[in-house]
């Protein structure tokens, strides 16, 4: 068997014996987005048919109190049932291994877990076909990344700072590299150059083909705009849980085999001052009976009403959906007026400017979709995709009309233009609150619960925003210390 879509646990059983594989990993999601995983010797899972217990029915137990977002202490028993579908050899590890995705469970009820991430991701689809609307929604998420030579952090009580660095990186123009050989991006121009201004084509390129291994379809990569390793790798578009899925793997790919090279990759929307960050642009298209529900020839770029009123729910609801989609505080360094960030939540066919943009590379009705800009990868994307989907779907079923279009560089426009356009939140601390006013939409059909709702609020105003707040920062000593 390749190393593609397995469907049951006989062929996972058989992935295993014709690729003499010797460890089974099982991952899962905690609510912040960071993969976590234990692993187990591949011959119980061999042997698992003859078990009077299933891993596969009855799921593995691990301790959800020690999983960020999830359990108290007194009811912290919960167990993983491996998803079959998703077992692929794992591409960066040494020793053989099959990785699996698990769903989570409660082991009293038996009841999928509601904080589970997957579930949530799950739970939209299933709400998405029982609309009417749509049978399928294909998401193709556009993340960007630095890959940095070295990195230093450090935050204690009396001292706090961050170090990165990149042999590409314009500040080291003048550094004594014995010898230095120049060709490194100035800043704001690292888009798209050749070889040797690109040092990291090579990496790249071994990237998306472990990453094409792995069951990951790769459209394109190139270097992207910032000066110091800034990267991108593009998934070709799938349904919701399948490109949360794939996400994940990506993520899990690319940092490991950046630190197989000496390097380290980044996620962070915003680690450099002053040139651009990470974004994770978001494409978007709903499908029925295999037709697209996008178009319409001689409308606004082509936009049928329907691709119109989901544009009128993103909008409507964009600041509530980045406090998932924009989910640090570092985010909101990157969602500045200037360096390509789209704080403007308007939409336009071509404009970078616009928090909703429309592709109009093809003329193709297949193609037409629309991409939300103004989330990273930071973000969770098993909660950031059904974000994006049920505000899309709000907008459809209350027929929300988007403002008019804006066709010019709103980076240029006048105080009084920019007054009359609403804009992204300036912090995470904002985005929680708006989450806080305006998250009815999710809760339709069950896909996010109040409980996950709260439970996301406090977590990230705790962790995040009074973390952050009560902490001296290193630019404070340069602004006040001599007050």
């Amino acid at each position: 068997m390749a190393n593609g879509k397995t469907s049951t646990p006989k062929d996972v059983s058989r992935l295993i014996e014709e690729n003499n594989i010797k460890i089974v990993d099982f991952k899962f999601n905690d609510l912040p987005g960071l993969w976590q995983h234990f692993s187990v010797p591949a011959t119980e899972l061999i042997s698992d048919e003859h078990r009077d217990s299933s891993i596969w029915t009855d799921g593995l137990g691990f301790d959800g109190s020690s999983i960020r977002g999830f359990q108290q202490i007194h009811e912290s028993d919960m167990i993983l049932r491996p998803d079959p579908t998703t077992a692929v050899i794992d591409p960066v590890l040494r020793v053989p291994t099959v990785s699996v995705i698990c769903d989570i469970y409660d082991p009293i009820t038996k009841i999928a877990y509601s904080r589970d991430p997957r579930y949530i991701s799950k739970k939209a689809e299933a709400y998405l076909k029982s609309t009417g609307i749509a049978d399928q929604a294909f998401f193709g998420p556009e993340a960007e990344f630095f890959l940095f030579n070295d990195v230093r952090f450090e935050q204690n009580e009396h001292c706090g700072y961050y170090y990165v660095d990149s042999d590409e990186g314009d500040w080291n123009s003048g550094r004594d590299e014995g010898p230095n050989l120049g060709y490194k991006p100035r800043f704001k121009e690292g888009y798209f150059p050749c070889p040797p201004h690109d040092s990291l084509q090579d990496i790249r390129s071994e990237m998306m083909l472990r990453l094409i291994d792995a069951g990951v379809p790769i459209e394109v990569h190139h270097h992207e705009v910032a000066s110091g390793g800034q990267c991108e790798i593009d998934i070709r578009f799938s349904p919701l849980v399948d490109m949360a899925d794939m996400l994940m793997m990506y993520k899990y790919i690319i940092k490991n085999m950046a630190k197989q090279y000496g390097l380290t990759a980044t996620f962070m929307p915003k680690p450099l001052w002053g040139d651009n960050g990470s974004g994770m642009h978001v494409h978007l298209s709903l499908w029925k009976d295999g037709e697209t529900l996008m178009y319409k020839q001689g409308n606004y770029a082509d936009l049928s009403e329907t691709a119109q009123y989901m544009i009128g729910g993103i909008l409507k609801h964009g600041r509530s959906i980045l406090a998932f989609g924009a989910p640090t505080t570092n985010s909101y360094k990157r969602l500045v007026p200037g360096f390509e960030a789209p704080v403007n939540l308007v939409y336009s066919a071509r404009n970078r400017s616009a928090a909703v943009r429309i592709p109009m590379y093809s003329g193709s009705p297949k193609a037409k979709r629309l991409e939300f800009r103004s989330t990273d990868a930071a973000a969770n994307p098993y909660l950031t995709f059904p974000a994006i989907l049920m505000a899309a779907l709000d907008g459809i079923q209350n027929k929300i009309t988007p403002p008019e279009p804006v066709d010019f560089d709103l980076f240029e426009a006048d105080a009084e233009t920019l007054a009359s356009i609403a804009q992204v939140p300036r912090s995470l601390d904002e985005a929680l609150q708006c989450l806080e006013d305006d998250h009815e939409y999710l809760l339709q059909g069950g896909v996010f619960t109040p409980d996950v709702i709260e439970t996301w609020i406090q977590y990230k105003r705790s962790v995040d925003v009074d973390s952050l707040r009560l902490r001296p920062h290193p630019y404070e000593f340069y602004l006040y210390y001599d007050c």
